[in-house]
Parts: structure tokens; sequence; C-alpha cells
């Protein structure tokens, strides 16, 4: 158990880290918005359109979810887990008149995220604090919309962390997961292929990520704690023009000279 903790703890640290070093040169290039883009299969992907195909994943996920068109029943209470430089907080903050607030591993994060809620004036309504995904600081039941964009890859503890999320969501309320997953496995099948698992490794050392699960186990994990109307849908075709555009865009002056002042 001892050695659980201290393998979380430094899991941990090094997620903290990450984010610390990398955020200020991923704003420079990309934005508010941490997390891939969303893409039409059959258009061409223009340069300037990566940033509007992350505009383009928050409302397909939010259209994905149901949530409502009426004002009346949009959500009121926000927590954006895993919230990056709080870009999907902000803008669903804006888009529903909600508050929201954010978490994140990263001090520099949480820092960013409140400087730049004050320059869009959203400080009344929008706030971020470092704090434990699996350990949230909100009592039972706080929100209407639970809401994680591209996080869930970095916990640990998979049931943990879906049950951090059910607990806070309000009765009646929402959660979005977005995440990445390896794919679901065959009906005769015990895991992974042997170069499947060697690239995922490849990933996990570069980005501070534990073992990856499929969406087939996010779904056995969401129906064990009895949620209602769980949907799941494979968007890997809609976000993979995205990791060409990273590489190119770290390739260009803009990205060499964040890559020098981050030290990377």
């Amino acid at each position: 158990m001892a050695l659980e903790q201290e393998e979380k703890k430094k899991l941990q640290k090094g997620i903290a880290e990450l984010y610390d070093e990398s955020s200020g040169m991923w704003e420079d290039i990309w934005g508010d918005h941490m997390h891939h883009g969303f893409y039409d299969l059959h258009s061409t992907v223009s340069v300037s359109d990566h940033r509007a195909a992350q505009i383009r994943m928050i409302e397909e996920a939010l259209r994905f979810a149901n949530i409502s068109q009426e004002r009346s029943k949009w959500p009121k209470s926000i927590v954006d887990v895993g919230c990056g430089i709080g870009g999907s907080s902000r803008y669903l903050a804006k888009k529903y008149g909600a508050t929201s607030v954010g978490i994140t591993l990263s001090p520099v994060q949480a820092q960013r995220a409140n400087d730049l809620a004050a320059a869009q004036e959203l400080a009344h309504k929008v706030s971020f604090q470092v704090a434990d995904a699996l350990e949230q600081p909100f009592p039972d039941g706080q929100f209407d919309l639970v809401w994680s964009m591209e996080s869930g890859e970095h916990m640990p503890e998979k049931a943990k962390f879906v049950g951090e999320l059910a607990r806070v969501a309000a009765p009646g309320g929402t959660i979005i997961i977005v995440t990445w997953c390896h794919r679901d496995l065959g009906p005769d099948e015990e895991s992974l292929q042997p170069w499947e698992q060697k690239l995922l490794k490849r990933i996990c050392d570069a980005y501070y990520l534990p073992t990856w699960c499929s969406t087939a186990d996010y779904v056995r994990l969401l129906k064990s704690l009895s949620l209602q109307d769980i949907k799941s849908a494979d968007w890997s075709p809609y976000v993979a023009p995205f990791w060409p555009a990273v590489i190119r865009s770290a390739l260009t002056w803009k990205g060499l000279t964040s890559l020098l002042r981050t030290g990377e």
C-alpha cells in the first residue's frame, strides 16, 4: 500500500512538472485549449482551422451528451476536472452563464488560468485551484455538469476517478468524459497485441500516463455506479488530423522559440 502511494505521488509530481514546463509553449502556439480538435472527415484541414477544431471538440461533446438548448435547462454550476489553463471552463461559463471551478495538479496552470479569467473579466464566474481529481475538495452533488476533457488518461485509478466524478455530480446532472483509450478487445482476446502494448508504453513514458483502459472498461465502471443514459463513441478518426498539426507547429519558428524558452 505504501509503495502504491509512493508511485501515485511520483506520477502526480511528473504530471505537474510536465504541465508546469509545457503549458506556456502550448498556449503560445495553440491558445487556451489544451486538447485535440474535432475534424470533418470529408474536408481538407487548413492550418487556421485547428483552433476552431478545438472549439468543435467542446461543442461535439456537449451535443453528444444532449445538453439542452433551452436556457432554463442549462447547467448553472460546472467543474472542469483536469482544467489545463482553463479554456473549457471559460468557454462553458460564457456559453451558459454558469459558474465554473477548474482543478489541476499544476500550480503554473492554475495561476495562469486565474490570470486569464481575470483578463477576460470572468473572475467572478470562474476560478481554478490545485487539487487531486481522485480526491476532489468538493461536497457531494455540487455540480450540474462534470467535465473532464482529456485528463482521464492521467488517472492511475480509473474506478476512483469515475467514482469522484459521480460523487460531485448533482442529481440529474451530466458527466462528460473525453479521454484517450486503447481499442476494445475482441471476444477471444485477453490483452492487446505486443506491438500495441509497446507503442502505448512509449506514449505513457512521454506523457506520464499510467495503464490504459478501453472505452468498454469505462462503460463497465460507469454502469457499476448505477448511472443512467450512458453513451460512448470512438472519435479517433475525427481527432487524427490533430497530431500531424502539433508536430508541424513545433517545427515552425514560433514553435521552436517556445521550445527554447521552456528549455525542452
